[in-house]
């Protein structure tokens, strides 16, 4: 490393109780072709053998620093992490995903290159067992940037916003470090939370002046982890909380957004209620569904439930999707009864898609296979 000090990328790598997959991941985060990294390890008060693993990759690579610490959470974590970074920019690692060698130079040198305060690439759907996905262990995720989103060149995002119904995705993303600082941005802290990129994911596309996009994957984002927070149905109202904090937001913090971008938060709930509605189980979306249904009706009632044609689409609701909102807030009884009817079939296919990657991953899927007939 050049300058200890100051290095160019500090990488976050949120850990808590991983040990499966831990050394994949830190293997990747030591191969990076960058040298002038600094790799922040945050156990979160792991009880496996995590925190032996962090330590034997310390002991080998001064480059590692470790925070360790009681569990409070995953938002809190991050937070502890940005706090202790010196980077000029800050990337994110899972510890139960993995990135290719060229990962932080690439895109390191395309925010140097272009001044950005946050480039967001591609990245691949990964399956580690044998199984279903067998024969398609790398899915290319084809929804978060796309061949348009790419021709976009460098924009705010309140300008083109389709990336805020895109998954969010916080670890295909890199950030310039004194962006973030001066904005304020963090994370939800609530501790036993999930899904705490939601919120922080929106506040930083919120507030970006200068974003671009690859289509270029480097993250290898696993599918098969059975502790993974998309993986548990318990958590049932954590992305409630989540938009609630964007609300907070946009009303409190950015008051200066919030007539640009109430339209698009409403769209961006609408899209993530229902994600959340399709992972849970049906006793748990019964429960889920009188939330979503309230929520819909305050959204409509607030007049942020448009309808907008023709090149504007983009900033509104198509009108198949307006009226299943509608459905959901003012008869949510029927619409209930809809999703406990079983998923087999092409509905368990299409929920695989949505588990995999929300509603827009889903739209993209089947553009996808309509254009190829």
């Amino acid at each position: 490393m050049s300058d200890t000090k100051t290095p160019l990328v500090s990488l976050l790598v949120p850990i808590c109780n991983v040990e499966q997959y831990l050394e994949q991941c830190l293997e990747s985060a030591v191969s990076q072709t960058l040298k002038d990294i600094e790799i922040i390890c945050i156990n979160d008060g792991s009880t496996d053998g995590s925190l032996a693993i962090i330590q034997s990759f310390a002991a080998r690579d001064p480059r590692i620093r470790i925070i360790d610490k009681p569990n409070s959470g995953y938002g809190d974590s991050m937070n502890k992490g940005i706090e202790a970074a010196r980077g000029t920019y800050i990337a994110i690692l899972e510890s139960d995903d993995f990135m290719e060698p060229e990962a932080l130079e690439y895109m390191a040198g395309r925010c140097e290159a272009e001044q950005l305060d946050l480039l967001k690439c591609n990245f691949w759907l990964y399956w580690s067992k044998p199984g279903i996905e067998q024969l398609n262990r790398h899915n290319l995720y084809f929804s978060a940037v796309s061949p348009e989103m790419v021709l976009m060149g460098v924009h705010r995002a309140i300008d083109v916003p389709e990336i805020f119904w895109a998954k969010a995705s916080i670890w295909s993303v890199m950030y310039r470090r004194s962006f973030l600082n001066e904005h304020g941005i963090r994370f939800l802290p609530t501790p036993g939370a999930s899904f705490q990129d939601t919120s922080f994911s929106f506040k930083a596309f919120a507030c970006a002046e200068r974003l671009a996009y690859s289509s270029r994957a480097f993250l290898h984002y696993r599918q098969d982890n059975e502790k993974s927070s998309v993986n548990n149905p318990g958590k049932v109202f954590c992305v409630c909380d989540e938009h609630e904090e964007i609300e907070r937001f946009l009303n409190e913090d950015r008051p200066d957004l919030k007539p640009e971008l109430d339209c698009i938060r409403a769209k961006m709930k609408y899209y993530n209620f229902h994600w959340n509605l399709y992972r849970l189980s049906d006793e748990l979306r019964l429960e889920f569904l009188p939330r979503f249904s309230a929520e819909m009706r305050k959204e409509f009632e607030a007049g942020n439930m448009q309808v907008v044609e023709g090149d504007m689409a983009r900033y509104g609701f198509f009108k198949e999707e307006l009226e299943e909102a509608r459905c959901i807030a003012y008869d949510s009884k029927f619409y209930g009864v809809k999703f406990t009817c079983g998923n087999t079939g092409k509905l368990g296919t299409l929920m695989h898609y949505l588990k995999a990657g929300g509603p827009g991953y889903v739209a993209r899927v089947f553009a996808d296979k309509a254009g190829s007939r």
